[in-house]
């Protein structure tokens, strides 16, 4: 009996075995139901003709490529007596999609542009859930996460469908409150002006950085983490970000951050191929030196891959690649550097896409590498940089692809792009008065990478207006030119006996003539009066008039800083020279400011500057009014904006020469639990001299000060406190031992 059971079911797996492995053949294929699709093109997306052998697998099979093509809702097969019958139903065609509830263009486009149905395409439930989703991601990297999204579907005629979303986007989710949790080592305000992310405040009514974006805080954990690798904390962990509601439309955006314990730089090396030259490489080793039992930081590693891309993009090291490797002993960490010869490759072709706004010419003006060139991952790698630093993508990808023989590449970069147009205003009040600012800037125009911008300030004693054009990259010559008109109205009646009013243009250009060296050149024509108060004295009442000027300007920017903002490393040297070219003073004016940034120790920021400006009439005339040097506000704490120097009758008449030094360190062992606030300690001294038209009139005593000054981020705004004691003056200046400021930009 049981061999009997045995043999029935071995009987039974070979007959279905023998079914699904030997089918029939199709004689004929008989399609129902279909509509709009024609027999053909159901047979092709199904793969199956006349003489085919059919089985059970091969009859699944067409199922599943029926339902893969996306444009049946229903699919029914029988294969009977050589006979392939095909039942189909057909989905829907959208006649079109309506976006129902939403009044701005910009969100509208944000939307569609990622709906997988679209207008002419079969209507699929699954897709219309996947799209529902798509547009919740849109809206909330929008700010909207109080939406509601309802579907409406309307049948017509033809088996055609019209789609409606209505959404209702309510309010817009605000940052109430940005905190960080953790052992953050830093204080919030220095996080805070690490990310990109801002609480709401009542005067960033602009500012798109107060709405909750997921896509901003990834960018914000980005940042943190470099900030925190930056300041020698190998071993940071951003573990979490994430928004509590807390009120209404209001969250609070929570970051956790562990940064571990210190390393510092110990023993550096670099490895090199056999046959290259370490003489090409001496320089590294005294950068090797510098940073040697420093705090780790990836500035100072991608500084020195930097400088290995410098010299290894050398002709004679075009097919190279650097890399770094670190080993962590302790709390110290090694460094080895090794250049590795590549294979010899070659720029076949470079193709650009993604650019609907953008023209491609702009692109491939800041790509390092052209086609023909030598293939140099280096290089490769900084022109997506740079095309990042333009600032007017949102993603830019590069893929490296083979080309038409084994040693030729293409590279394919892709582009998405965003808007470029800025708008931006800003306030402030302090005691030597308020002001009103407000600009608009599109720094993409027409796509050629052109910046255009207009501004406006209003302050108590001026009036200022401005418009300026600049094209980086003028006729693809690396070389930036701008063009500018500009308007101002100055009363400075009160304290320095004159007002005057001013308009003119000027045009001018830009160039980096080394690493970090800027070399500029530009010329500037005004047209200017100047009206004396009635008690000015004789010599001022002789510079009242009208007065045509054209000068030259030549200026170097040599920048070392390792940040532009929140700098603690490095140094700045300017240089300006004003040359008069048609002028009736003939005014000729040498400018030098120099900066230099030193973290002398953990989390202290210390620095010190020189200022110093001379003008001078080259035909011994005197210079006028509005001309006349004053010592800026920021070099000299603790005396009232351009009240020292000499003084005629009742009005601060200014000077030829002034020369500042300042020294300022940060303490921040002084309010350590205190998030919000900043101490720094100064030390100021300047002077203003040389008077023209009356020698009796010049005073060379410096004037100097010491003093405290306090940064607080409150909750109306950055609020900048300087309280500073006088250690040398003149009995004619005016004194100031508090000052403070409050205002921003938003």
């Amino acid at each position: 009996m049981h061999n009997l059971i045995k043999k029935i079911l071995f009987f039974i797996f070979l007959s279905l075995y023998f079914s699904k492995a030997f089918g029939e053949i199709v004689n004929k294929i008989e399609i129902f139901g279909n509509e709009r699709i024609s027999n053909e093109t159901i047979k092709m997306f199904a793969d199956v003709s006349i003489e085919q052998d059919l089985n059970q697998n091969e009859i699944n099979k067409i199922l599943k490529n029926l339902y893969d093509s996306n444009f049946f809702d229903d699919v029914e097969i029988s294969f009977k007596k050589n006979v392939l019958k095909i039942k189909v139903k057909e989905y829907p065609i959208i006649d079109k999609i309506i976006i129902k509830g939403i009044k701005a263009d910009k969100i509208k486009s944000a939307i569609s542009k990622n709906l997988s149905l679209k207008s002419r395409s079969s209507f699929n439930q699954f897709f219309l859930i996947k799209d529902k989703d798509e547009i919740k991601n849109v809206l909330k990297s929008l700010g909207y996460y109080f939406y509601r999204i309802d579907t409406q579907i309307e049948n017509l005629d033809n088996n055609s469908v019209i789609l409606t979303y209505i959404i209702d986007l309510g309010e817009k989710s605000k940052i109430k409150k940005i905190t960080f949790i953790g052992e953050k080592i830093f204080k919030d305000n220095k996080l805070r002006s690490v990310i990109v992310s801002e609480e709401t405040k009542f005067w960033k009514f602009i500012s798109g950085r107060k709405y909750l974006n997921e896509n901003t805080i990834n960018l914000d954990k980005r940042l943190l983490k470099n900030f925190y690798l930056s300041k020698g904390y190998f071993n940071v962990s951003i573990n979490s970000s994430f928004a509590k509601l807390i009120e209404n439309d209001q969250f609070e955006l929570i970051y956790s951050i562990e940064p571990g314990i210190k390393f510092f730089f110990d023993n550096i090396t670099l490895n090199l191929p056999d046959d290259f030259d370490e003489n090409n490489f001496k320089e590294l080793e005294k950068i090797f030196s510098e940073i040697k039992n420093k705090p780790y930081s990836i500035n100072s590693v991608n500084n020195i891959l930097d400088e290995l891309d410098k010299i290894t993009t050398k002709e004679e090291f075009h097919s190279v690649n650097a890399t770094v490797t670190e080993n962590i002993i302790d709390n110290k960490i090694n460094l080895n550097f090794e250049i590795v010869e590549t294979e010899k490759l070659f720029v076949e072709k470079i193709n650009i896409y993604g650019n609907n706004v953008t023209r491609e010419e702009v692109i491939r003006n800041n790509l390092e590498i052209d086609e023909g060139d030598p293939y140099n991952k280096i290089l490769q790698l900084k022109s997506v940089n740079n095309l990042k630093s333009l600032n007017f993508f949102k993603e830019v990808d590069a893929e490296i692809i083979k080309g038409s023989s084994d040693d030729a590449r293409i590279i394919n970069y892709s582009v998405q792009e965003k808007p470029t147009g800025e708008i931006s205003a800003g306030a402030g009040v302090g005691t030597s008065g308020g002001t009103i600012g407000f600009s608009i800037k599109e720094n993409n125009y027409l796509g050629k990478g052109i910046s255009l911008e207009g501004s406006a300030t209003l302050s108590d004693e001026s009036i200022k207006g401005i418009f300026s054009v600049t094209n980086p990259n003028y006729n693809n010559s690396d070389k930036s030119i701008n063009f500018s008109i500009e308007a101002n109205e100055l009363d400075r009646i009160k304290d320095f006996g004159y007002k005057n009013n001013k308009m003119g243009f000027s045009i001018g250009t830009q160039f980096e003539y080394l690493d970090d060296f800027n070399l500029g050149l530009s010329t500037s024509t005004f047209y200017e009066r100047i009206e004396t108060d009635s008690t000015a004295s004789v010599q001022q009442k002789k510079l009242d008039g009208n007065y045509f000027d054209t000068f030259l300007r030549f200026n170097f920017d040599y920048d070392k800083r390792n940040q532009y903002f929140q700098t603690s490393d490095g140094f700045r040297s300017r240089y300006y020279l004003d040359l008069p070219v048609i002028s009736e003073t003939n005014t000729l004016t040498n400018t030098y400011d120099y900066k230099v940034y030193s973290e002398l120790y953990d989390q202290n920021i210390s620095s010190a500057s020189f200022f110093i400006k001379a003008s001078k009439s080259i035909n011994n005339k005197d210079i006028k009014l509005s001309e006349r040097l004053n010592i800026p506000s920021n070099k000299l704490r603790g005396f009232e904006k351009g009240k020292i120097g000499p003084v005629d009758g009742n009005d601060f008449i200014g000077g030829n020469f002034v020369s500042a030094i300042n020294l300022s360190s940060t303490i921040p062992q002084i309010l350590e639990n205190s998030q919000n606030i900043d101490v720094a300690v100064f030390f100021d001294a300047a002077n203003v001299w040389g008077v023209d038209y009356d020698s009796s009139l010049d005073n060379s005593k410096i004037r100097s000060s010491i003093g405290l000054g306090i940064d607080w981020f409150t909750l109306i705004g950055p609020l900048n406190f300087s309280f500073a004691l006088p250690l040398s003056k003149e009995d004619t200046d005016k004194t100031e031992s508090f000052r403070f400021n409050i205002g921003t930009s938003f």
